[in-house]
């Protein structure tokens, strides 16, 4: 078989194999038929997506990290999340280094422990059984905790809420913790760029400034989630609020006197922790907590008060779970545990090129994950960002046509016969499915369909193999528009085909994520390094 000219790699963000769920499960099946012809034309298998098959627990959804890390490293790396599991599993949570010196500084100080994160069930960002044992954790010091919840909506069903709170509730109870504050998670958890969003939930939590006093208040979470559905709006959209006394970080005002001219600031009392075990959701709002790797012009427009600088932590004060991003240089309880010899690696070792396309809300699924946690950019990895759709409650622009753009730029790539490997990352359809509207889904497949035929066109004329598969399932039916089924993330093996002409006819079933760099590698005529356990999918 003769080396194609170029292997493009077209990721389909959520698209599993609809023949693996049950019809209750969602509505009609999702029907691509660019990929139905390019699966009748050409080898074809299922691959797994979730659980222990890209370093998830037993059972667990898949999603967009684990997926892109499996799909990058070559094998299979235990997630953030399996390594907290274990550490409360054998009760080792609270010899954690960093949780230690996080509580020991908030008894030093009297100060309460505020945690920040994805109220969930689902998995994909957060868990909730971490949050309880963190409850406990500082129960156990006998530090006061405030919860900072922020709701789903979008891993969860859109109107699911209630059942948490109230699950957490009961936990508080008999602890010296409350919840402080309720924020959607498309304010906390705001698209890049939507630092405004993101500072709603950062204003109501931290406190009120020049700006105003926090407009929102209720006096239970229950009373603020009811407010919030009269109005028609999902947990995924309730605007940030406080509850009940709670009146943000305790603090004052401060005065460098070693600068020239002094410099005053306002500063944050408090110990914070962002429980979340996937770092990009929180990123934006970690970046304004930690009053770091913050655009200049936003932190001098967001995090100012009086003309002075807010800053809600001070060193030391405010922790993650897992690295939100190098840069922000904060402590970090569950570091990325080194991989190495990943399929960017072996490629730039060769001396081949790289070219990686995406929306830009997808930038760390292509460069982060792929490249298994390392944020440094590849010295021959290109990265081309579509700037993403702005996401509303009904979605008023149209994701179709930035898809469209995505498979324009990736075409343009792929003529150009500068690069060797070609990464596409296709996100709309999850994104929309996300919504629960079945006639936006559709029209979002229809594009995504669209933007495939190009490349898969494009591909052929140079003589290049196309490879096509998914991240994670989950959309592979269509929204019933009541707001059921298992939501954009599921369980479901995901599709696989190879498109070149001279290629076998068959590949290798029982395979997962993790047999796709290897085969992209055995396609190259590159030899996989050890550490590389994967396997080529390729039938010689």
């Amino acid at each position: 078989m003769p080396r194609p000219r170029v292997v493009v790699l077209c990721v389909i963000d959520g698209l599993g194999e609809a023949e693996s769920i049950a019809a209750s499960d969602a509505g009609e099946p999702l029907v691509l038929p660019t990929l139905v012809a390019l699966r009748e034309r050409h080898a074809t298998t299922s691959l797994r997506a979730s659980g222990e098959a890209v370093g998830l627990p037993e059972g667990a959804r898949g999603h967009g990290e684990a997926g892109f890390v499996t799909l990058g490293a070559g094998r299979v790396v235990p997630s953030a999340r399996v390594r907290i599991d274990a550490a409360i599993a054998t009760n080792k949570l609270g010899r954690n280094p960093v949780l230690d010196q996080l509580m020991q500084i908030a008894l030093y100080d009297g100060s309460p422990l505020h945690l920040v994160g994805l109220l969930s069930t689902a998995g994909i960002h957060s868990s909730f059984e971490h949050l309880l044992a963190l409850v406990d954790l500082a129960a156990f010091h006998e530090i006061p905790v405030v919860v900072h919840a922020v709701l789903d909506g979008v891993d969860m069903p859109r109107k699911s809420a209630a059942g948490l709170l109230d699950r957490l509730q009961l936990h508080l109870e008999g602890k010296r913790a409350t919840i402080g504050t309720l924020s959607g998670r498309h304010y906390a958890m705001a698209e890049e760029g939507r630092w405004d969003r993101a500072h709603r939930a950062f204003h109501a939590i931290v406190r009120d400034n020049a700006l105003g006093p926090i407009a929102e208040r209720a006096e239970t979470a229950f009373d603020a989630l009811n407010a919030a559905y009269l109005h028609g709006t999902g947990d995924a959209w309730v605007e940030p609020v406080r509850l009940g006394d709670y009146q943000g970080f305790r603090g004052d005002y401060v005065c460098d006197f070693g600068g020239s001219p002094p410099g005053w600031e306002w500063n944050g009392e408090d110990c914070g922790l962002v429980f979340d075990h996937r770092p990009d959701g929180l990123r934006q709002l970690t970046q304004l907590l930690a009053a770091r790797d913050v655009p200049e012009e936003v932190a001098k427009d967001l995090l100012m008060d009086r003309h002075f600088p807010v800053r809600a932590f001070r060193e030391h004060g405010l922790a993650t779970l897992v690295p939100a991003s190098a840069r922000l240089e904060l402590p970090v309880a569950f570091p990325r545990e080194h991989v190495s010899s990943t399929l960017a690696e072996v490629l730039a070792s060769a001396g081949l090129a790289e070219l990686r396309v995406a929306e830009s809300d997808r930038r760390h699924h292509v460069s982060t994950f792929f490249d298994a946690g390392r944020e440094r950019s590849l010295e021959r990895a290109t990265l081309d960002l579509v700037p993403a759709p702005r996401l509303v409650e009904r979605h008023d622009e149209k994701p179709e046509l930035h898809v469209a753009k995505v498979a324009e730029r990736a075409v343009r790539g792929i003529e150009a016969g500068d690069h060797d490997f070609v990464l596409v990352h296709l996100g709309n359809l999850e994104r929309v499915a996300a919504t629960g509207e079945t006639e936006a889904t559709r029209v979002a497949a229809a594009a995504l369909d669209a933007a495939l035929a190009r490349i898969a066109a494009a591909t052929e004329a140079v003589g290049g193999a196309l490879l096509v598969t998914s991240d994670h399932g989950g959309c592979e039916r269509l929204p019933d528009g009541r707001g059921r089924g298992q939501g954009p993330h599921g369980s479901s093996p995901v599709p696989f085909v190879l498109c070149l002409d001279g290629a076998p006819r068959m590949l290798r079933s029982g395979g997962s994520l993790a047999d796709v760099a290897p085969t992209v590698l055995d396609l190259l005529d590159l030899t996989p390094p050890p550490p590389m356990t994967g396997r080529s999918l390729l039938v010689r």
